[in-house]
């Protein structure tokens, strides 16, 4: 429709869907398909917050009455109106034909269905009489058409039982509009007949241009006269709406045409019109798409971004001690309901989950479903951190109730994340961002509530470092491998009994351009999750295996372990890679170890099983990382083909001073070696721990005691220097062989 097209109620046979704007421009809550609505009036009990109705709701009693008044005023005031036009030029409706009659009856007929296009702020009304109404201008005057338009209207008025008020508003906008459509006919000379010219289509179109113009012009004046105060949509999303109401109205003049042919053909305009019915319809069915859950009926992520950044653009100068707060909620271990009981049954407990989220948030506030099991509050009257932390542990308590599906009763809880909007400026975005840091931060904290504050911001994924190490890994070094900042360590691993260099494991180093040296933990949380681990596996695959070839040709072949993670093991190329690789730098298979960590493996061994299982048939020894921080299974220990297992240096580190940590590693070295598996001790950064590690029997150990991770330069300057050394007999002392 035009830009300035009518806002109205929706008809009753199409109610608006979770999260449309109603007519005054409050943004309605989604119910989920089988909430209860009468739960919406809980609130925030005992929590500083009271149940209220919906701005601008009425009760339902209230509601008739004044569907009642606006039928009167619709009805009486088009009867009262085309009387008076009646009596006072009677010639205006002499000598009319049949199919002026034809036609008027067509306009009041299809104005029984009014067409409603659900736009982001509210609901926009087209009248399919305009197309009958503007031929009737055209070819009979403005007295008539205005007659039929007022009768039309008021069908479609009592139709969509509007107030008294739209009604009016309605009317005026419609007469100006056939006004400024019959003034330019009247300039122009236009009468349409049977036979019209390539000048009347022209001047046709301009008239339907006026027509457009002239309520485009009055509706911004009415709004201010009715002191509504809200900005008017953007002319980007009227693009449908304008579309119709000129399909409408150039459809006027092929319908006249017609009618001056013969009226049997008149009728048959019906289906044109349901054609643009189709469009208008399917048109508002995309828009409410874009904006809604389709799981929960609740507005969706863009949605909620939306309404943040009207709510905090159009915050007003009343109640300055108010704020908004976004409430971001994450359900902890929903995963776990959708392995144990299936996906059907998980989004049933998101559907439940959104019910009860929408029963106790008051109707002033806005309920989101971000996707996944992540969801939203948006509270627009909050006073302080204290206040949004109270409505958190609400909605906490209302979640903590056992969920009942299928009588199994489901208990959920939820890591939720405050953010304030602030009094220093800011937009909508940022608000969304640091509820989510904050969201982050109470899971790594095992809170369940946290409020954003600075230092929490680091929790987030960091987006710029992530594609600044897409950009890394992808880039061309040439003849330099560390010109993009990454660069491959070793730190050597040594025989704890001979003090011989029986390998190295590759460690990953990445300088960034701005941030410097990027620490290993904050690199591995950033990729792990993401397609770019894998990229950066592929990476560091290539540089150590060919490394591992220069150090065979230079006479030191050496065994390299290099750490993969899960995602990694899921690829079903991984093998295939590796292979490669070792064929084009001539490297045997057993000079190649593949780390897992034990977390990795426990969360998905039957995966990657299939993919270990073919590494170790190539001759690619497969090593359990961090041995005794994961959920270690003996059973996976026993039969997954691991040829070594490397206890954690938090066990290590502790065992000279600590006889808890100094009997763990005692024990997993037994449990080893009594399963043919070797014993790779890391953190080893004294003598003393050394020597213990050789009397319990292990077998290798590497830390700074013997050498810190270096890149392959390094490497082999240490060496050519380094001597083998052995545990001595004495507490302190070392034995250096002879030969």
């Amino acid at each position: 429709m035009d830009a300035a097209e009518q806002r109205s109620s929706m008809p009753a046979e199409e109610p608006a869907a979770g999260g449309v704007r109603a007519a005054d421009g409050s943004l309605d809550h989604a119910l989920p398909r089988g909430a209860a609505p009468g739960r919406r009036g809980r609130g925030w009990r005992g929590h500083g917050w009271r149940p209220g109705r919906r701005p601008g709701s009425r009760p339902g009693g209230a509601q008739s009455v004044t569907a009642r008044r606006g039928a009167v005023t619709a009805v009486g005031g088009a009867v009262v109106v085309d009387l008076a036009l009646w009596a006072a030029l009677p010639h205006a409706f002499e000598k009319l034909p049949t199919a002026f009659w034809v036609m008027a009856a067509l306009a009041l007929a299809v104005d029984a269905r009014p067409y409603v296009v659900a736009n982001r702020r509210a609901s926009s009304v087209i009248l399919p009489s305009i197309c009958f109404t503007f031929g009737i201008v055209l070819a009979w005057g403005f007295v008539p058409a205005l007659a039929v338009q007022l009768a039309a209207m008021a069908v479609a008025g009592v139709r969509m039982r509007q107030s008294a008020r739209r009604a009016l508003h309605l009317a005026v906008q419609h007469a100006v509009a056939l006004t400024g459509a019959a003034v330019v006919a009247v300039l122009a000379g236009l009468h349409a007949g049977a036979q019209p010219h390539w000048e009347d289509a022209v001047f046709t179109v301009a008239a339907a241009a006026a027509w457009i113009g002239a309520r485009a012009g009055l509706d911004p004046l009415i709004t201010r006269c009715a002191g509504a105060g809200r900005r008017r949509p953007r002319a980007r999303r009227r693009g449908p709406e304008l579309f119709a109401t000129a399909a409408l109205l150039l459809l006027g003049p092929v319908v006249l045409a017609a009618a001056q042919v013969g009226l049997a053909l008149v009728p048959l305009v019906l289906l044109a019109l349901h054609a643009v019915h189709r469009m208008v319809r399917s048109t508002g069915e995309y828009e409410r798409a874009a904006r809604v859950d389709s799981l929960t009926g609740l507005p969706n992520r863009r949605a909620l971004q939306t309404s943040v950044a009207e709510r905090w653009t159009g915050r007003g100068p009343h109640r300055p001690e108010r704020r908004l707060a976004l409430l971001l909620l994450d359900l902890d271990r929903f995963r776990t309901v959708n392995d144990a009981l299936g996906h059907t049954t998980g989004d049933r407990l998101l559907v439940e989950v959104a019910r009860r989220l929408v029963a106790v948030v008051p109707p002033h506030d806005l309920v989101a479903r971000l996707g996944g099991d992540e969801f939203a509050v948006l509270a627009t009257r909050v006073d302080g951190p204290a206040a949004a932390r109270r409505l958190a542990a609400h909605l906490a308590e209302e979640l903590g109730r056992p969920f009942a599906l299928d009588g199994l009763p489901i208990d959920v809880s939820a890591s939720i994340g405050i953010a304030l909007q602030s009094e220093r400026g800011g937009d909508g975005a940022s608000l969304l961002r640091q509820a989510e840091a904050a969201m982050y931060d109470a899971k790594e904290r095992g809170d369940q509530v946290a409020v954003y504050a600075r230092d929490t911001e680091h929790h987030t994924p960091d987006l710029t470092l992530l594609a600044d190490l897409r950009l890394a890994v992808r880039a061309e070094p040439g003849g330099d491998p560390a010109a993009d900042g990454i660069t491959v360590y070793y730190q050597p691993q040594i025989a704890v009994a001979t003090g011989e260099v029986v390998g190295v494991e590759a460690l990953l180093r990445w300088r960034h351009p701005v941030r410097g040296m990027v620490g290993p933990s904050e690199l591995l949380r950033v990729a792990e999750q993401t397609p770019v681990m894998r990229l950066l596996t592929s990476r560091v695959l290539r540089e150590v295996i060919g490394q591992l070839g220069a150090w065979r040709a230079a006479g030191r072949p050496l065994r390299a372990a290099v750490n993969v993670s899960v995602r990694d093991l899921h690829a079903a190329d991984i093998a295939e890679e590796i292979n490669t690789l070792l064929h084009r730098y001539d490297v045997p298979p057993d000079l190649l170890q593949l780390e897992i960590t034990e977390s990795a493996l426990m969360a998905d061994p039957h995966r990657v099983l299939d993919t270990i299982t073919r590494l170790d048939r190539m001759g690619v020894a497969i090593s359990l990382d961090d041995f005794g921080t994961g959920y270690s299974s003996l059973q996976h220990l026993r039969r997954l083909p691991f040829s070594e297992v490397k206890i954690d240096r938090s066990f290590v580190l502790g065992m000279a001073a600590d006889r808890g940590d100094a009997a763990i590693v005692r024990s997993v070295i037994a449990l080893a070696d009594s399963l043919g598996l070797r014993v790779v001790a890391e953190g080893v950064e004294d003598e003393r721990t050394w020597r213990l590690l050789a009397a319990a029997g292990c077998h290798a150990a590497q830390g700074w005691f013997h050498a810190r991770p270096m890149p392959a330069p390094d490497l082999a300057v240490w060496l050519s220097r380094y001597r083998p050394l052995r545990p001595g007999r004495e507490p302190g002392a070392l034995a250096v062989p002879t030969s």
